[in-house]
């Protein structure tokens, strides 16, 4: 598995979708959720997202831009709108109340001024949605929107159908534009993409990423990778510190200490033992003392800090 792939499936539509809402000038939308990503698409007409605390930005016909949370943002006719905010939120739009249709009226797209799709991603696997989130800016918009093209025609032509089905398949395509959104932003000209995902590509140090998240757990040494990347130990060393800006063993830990805390806030009911054995460790109480080391806080009290109730086992 490649470490983006790993980073995203935490990050996945369920009944997410606020709404596709057809506008008429004055309006002002503001989503007040704070959701950790939220996608907004124009299917037509043009409008502005104005993010709490950062200029607005321009959305035109079938353009798409990125809202990092948990800052809340609104939709905008123009930045000087004389409409009342309207709240929105999850509650806007649930699949038990129709799924795109919801309190702001349902308009037939393409109908309206100006048609809006706006989709909020919940995340399962917080710690790893966090490294994916810590190195997004609050607004993301691509070069180019010619690869989301495919997808939108899809999506606008589902959110017309109320059929049995409709918020998987909306669910879906939403999934698959986050991504191409996601990718597209990444490889942009003139970016500065985290080192991990340049790395990804890289023929030595990207088979290597590839095995520390297929298999984090395994007793992994430099030794063992660059056997597997068919490169000599030193060769391995060096260049995986150049591009990613540590030692391969430092980003397992890491990485390991992020999917422990996952479990940590996921799973109630696993001791910490159990935790340490999941993510490579026999001995949790070595466990223990990397995850405090790593995270700044023992197993037991990051569970307390979450709002997990205590659990057996060494803390």
């Amino acid at each position: 598995m490649d470490a983006f792939s790993d980073l995203i499936r935490g990050v996945r539509a369920h009944g997410s979708l606020f709404g596709c809402t057809a506008l008429s000038a004055p309006w002002s939308l503001h989503f007040v959720d704070g959701a950790p990503l939220t996608l907004c698409t124009l299917l037509s007409g043009e409008g502005w997202i104005v993010p709490d605390g950062h200029p607005p930005e321009l959305l035109r016909a079938r353009e798409t831009i990125v809202v990092r949370g948990p800052a809340t943002f609104a939709f905008v006719d123009r930045p000087d709108t004389p409409a009342e905010p309207v709240a929105c939120g999850e509650f806007c739009a649930t699949p038990d109340q129709g799924g795109t249709r919801h309190r702001l009226g349902w308009n037939d797209p393409f109908h309206g001024e100006t048609n809006l799709i706006v989709a909020a991603y919940p995340v399962r696997g917080a710690g790893r949605v966090a490294a994916l989130l810590d190195v997004l800016p609050v607004v993301l918009r691509p070069p180019s929107d010619d690869v989301c093209d495919p997808i939108l025609d899809h999506l606008a032509a589902e959110v017309t159908v109320d059929a049995p089905g409709q918020q998987v398949v909306l669910d879906r395509l939403l999934d698959w534009l986050l991504v191409c959104f996601l990718r597209e932003w990444f490889d942009r000209p003139g970016g500065e993409p985290p080192p991990w995902w340049a790395a990804q590509r890289d023929p030595v140090v990207g088979p290597v990423l590839r095995l520390l998240h297929a298999d984090p757990a395994a007793p992994w040494t430099v030794a063992s990778l660059a056997l597997r990347a068919g490169v000599a130990r030193s060769t391995l060393a060096k260049r995986f510190a150049d591009l990613m800006g540590e030692p391969p063993m430092t980003y397992l830990t890491r990485w390991r200490m992020t999917l422990a805390a996952d479990l940590l806030a996921e799973q109630p009911g696993i001791t910490v033992a159990q935790v340490a054995r999941t993510v490579g460790y026999s001995d949790p109480f070595g466990f223990s003392a990397a995850f405090k080391r790593v995270r700044g806080v023992n197993p037991t009290g990051y569970r307390r800090a979450v709002g997990i109730g205590g659990l057996a086992g060494a803390g």
